[in-house]
């Protein structure tokens, strides 16, 4: 069983459950004691589950739902995020193909959109294809597949397969985390692998990443630091985290 699966494995487990046990979980996912120990403290740093003695428990709904509800990730930042969508348009050219994720930071850039004719825009965001879909010249493509409760994004094997006869000219991307050891890493397992094959079908990838995103890993990686040509933050970045971004080879942008 792959590391993704099992995380979310365990993450089906506890809200069933709402409490587990490590030898529970060692007889119900068939793996060490030591493997599922690793799994709880990285599912533990991104706020997913508390360890508790001998297992496992869901923290605060509340605190769980700040990571997943699309809309309350959309609320935060939001002149952070407008900053760095009026940069990004200045990538998109008329006439090409993109893919655009479910993220909430891209539907900061789609009013830019507008400046550009004839546009192809992939996207798995739900979110992102009813703002689009306005531009009459724009051909729209909702990749399919599974829609998840308080989830803006469509994920699975659908959507991969839509991809596989795709190429992209650029990809449009933000994420949960950045640091130039891991790249760019998000929460959602099943939607990671989904990013990957998106990132595999594009020429040129941009990530649009606030400042509050960078130094951070969350649960999987879907774009290493060399994928990346340009990266988009606002100036609450620290010049630290600026010399490291620049010292990796990849371009980056600083909005005002």
């Amino acid at each position: 069983m792959l590391s993704h699966t099992r995380k979310n494995k365990i993450l089906e487990l506890l809200k069933t459950y709402k409490q587990i046990s490590t030898q529970k979980l060692e007889k119900e996912l068939d793996v060490s004691g030591a493997t599922i120990r690793n799994d709880l403290a990285q599912l533990e740093e991104q706020g997913l589950i508390e360890r508790i003695h001998g297992g496992a428990v869901l923290p605060d709904k509340d605190e769980v739902d700040s990571f997943r509800n699309f809309h309350k990730r959309s609320e935060k930042n939001i002149e952070e995020k407008k900053a760095i969508g009026k940069l990004a348009k200045d990538y998109i050219k008329s006439g090409q193909t993109i893919i655009l994720d479910a993220s909430s930071t891209i539907l900061y850039l789609i009013p830019y959109l507008s400046n550009c004719e004839k546009l192809t825009v992939l996207t798995n965001g739900i979110y992102t294809a009813l703002e689009v879909k306005n531009e009459e010249d724009f051909n729209v493509i909702l990749l399919g597949g599974i829609v998840r409760p308080k989830s803006g994004s469509v994920e699975g094997l659908i959507g991969s397969c839509m991809l596989d006869d795709i190429s992209a000219d650029l990809m449009i991307t933000s994420s949960h985390g950045f640091n130039v050891n891991n790249g760019l890493t998000d929460f959602n397992f099943y939607e990671v692998e989904l990013k990957k094959k998106m990132v595999s079908k594009s020429s040129k990838l941009i990530a649009l990443v606030d400042h509050t995103k960078i130094g951070h890993t969350s649960a999987a990686q879907f774009a290493k630091t060399s994928d990346i040509d340009l990266l988009i933050t606002d100036s609450g970045i620290e010049e630290d985290d600026v010399k490291k971004i620049k010292e990796a080879g990849i371009d980056i942008i600083v909005g005002k």
